[in-house]
């Protein structure tokens, strides 16, 4: 099948793409099959017709919306939009970890939208997204998952995870409601209809330390600082195995409470025991800010290592460009050209960027993407199976056992314990 150039909300003019379907994919196509479209191309390159996977559902979002701009005219359109649900700290010194996700929920659901809505069966619905603080407090994070669930109707609730989502998570798996978590500790046997489709935080963390290792072997005394809650904590047990798998020694361990750190005199206890290496583990960025800026005051020049930069440039502005090379996270903005090419999460990362730089300057972070990652995988699962029930959703996600995600080809896990 062949998309070409200027397919209709595809911006800015992408080249060419070619789909390949496998024979066991036929049964996929549903609306497709009669959608007119010319230049399909059918084969199966291992030679076998056994299901491995790999079928519509994989396919990425703007190659996804080029085919469904070409989608059959008589799909009715329906009045109801189909809501989807945003659960995530709004407020507060977490909420760069969920207003930004929001936003970029916000683009998905206009592009989406500007190509008539999701094609659900023979129906166009329109899709309209309904946030809540998850900030407030517990109860008022249980109060909001209730209302979003049986007053509004929401089909999928995306959330942070963690802390943020503890209050309401017993409630929404006791309801089978389909909720995403951007962190995978969240997830157990207890939590059937909890996904972490789009992040696998914390363990990328360890590539930091692995290419710190290798560039700089000379480097093996490491201080680090973390935050105590569901966020942190993980992030520091990973960093303590990635520094112990390099052979370097932690010579300071701080934890802290989020609400109420001293980051200076947090920084000035670290650099007591004269490490070559700062960590600040998964902080949250205001204090990702202030412990930057306070190393940098106390006269520190190694390398410091953290999972995220957000609003990097105003850490330069109030360090130096200088100190700021040594700062090694791990969320690339997207006009990055060496993503130009990268098949994740969608092909044109540099389109999105541009667009939410657009509507939102200035507030791009690590998670202004990866809430709408999994509304991309969301959307692919329904038009596939049909319809937004969770259960017919879900089923569709797992699909033969794997799909695409960010960092490539993802295999589901179903533990011995799990349903």
């Amino acid at each position: 099948m062949f998309v070409g150039p200027g397919a209709p909300g595809v911006v800015p003019q992408p080249a060419p793409v070619r789909l390949l379907f496998e024979t066991d994919d036929l049964g996929d196509l549903g609306p497709f099959a009669e959608s007119g479209l010319k230049g399909t191309q059918l084969g199966k390159p291992r030679g076998a017709s056994a299901d491995d996977g790999d079928s519509l559902c994989h396919v990425d979002f703007p190659v996804r919306l080029a085919v469904t701009g070409s989608l059959p005219r008589n799909l009715h359109r329906a009045g109801s939009p189909i809501r989807i649900g945003f659960l995530a700290p709004l407020s507060g010194p977490s909420s760069p970890w969920g207003t930004p996700g929001l936003e970029g929920c916000l683009i998905w659901a206009n592009w989406v939208n500007e190509q008539g809505g999701l094609a659900i069966g023979q129906q166009r619905r329109r899709v309209e997204v309904l946030a809540r603080d998850a900030a407030i407090s517990d109860q008022e994070t249980r109060i909001a998952a209730t209302e979003l669930v049986e007053r509004a109707g929401v089909r999928i609730i995306l959330t942070l995870g963690g802390d943020s989502l503890a209050p309401a998570l017993p409630w929404l798996m006791s309801r089978r409601v389909l909720t995403t978590t951007l962190l995978p500790f969240d997830l157990s046997p207890e939590t059937p209809t909890l996904i972490a489709p789009a992040e696998v935080h914390p363990i990328f963390v360890v590539t930091g330390v692995e290419w710190l290792a290798s560039t700089r072997p000379e480097l093996k005394r490491v201080a680090l600082c973390s935050q105590q809650d569901m966020m942190g904590l993980p992030s520091l047990a990973t960093y303590r195995a990635a520094f112990a798998a390099e052979g370097m020694q932690i010579v300071r361990e701080l934890r802290y409470p989020p609400q109420t750190a001293d980051a200076a005199g947090m920084v000035a206890a670290m650099l007591q025991d004269d490490p070559q290496v700062l960590c600040w583990c998964s902080s949250e960025p205001h204090m990702v800010h202030a412990l930057t800026e306070a190393a940098c005051q106390a006269g520190f020049a190694g390398p410091i290592l953290s999972c995220t930069g957000d609003n990097y440039r105003r850490m330069v502005a109030r360090t130096s460009a200088a100190f700021m090379e040594n700062f090694i996270f791990h969320f690339p903005d997207f006009d990055d050209p060496a993503l130009a090419e990268t098949a994740f999460f969608f092909r044109q990362p540099a389109a999105f960027h541009a667009a939410y730089q657009q509507r939102y300057p200035g507030h791009w972070s690590a998670v202004s993407w990866e809430y709408a990652a999994a509304l991309d995988l969301w959307q692919q699962a329904v038009e596939i199976a049909g319809s937004t029930d969770p259960a017919k959703a879900l089923d569709s996600m797992k699909r033969g056992g794997q799909m695409m995600q960010v960092f490539g080809p993802a295999r589901w896990y179903v533990g011995p314990s799990c349903a």
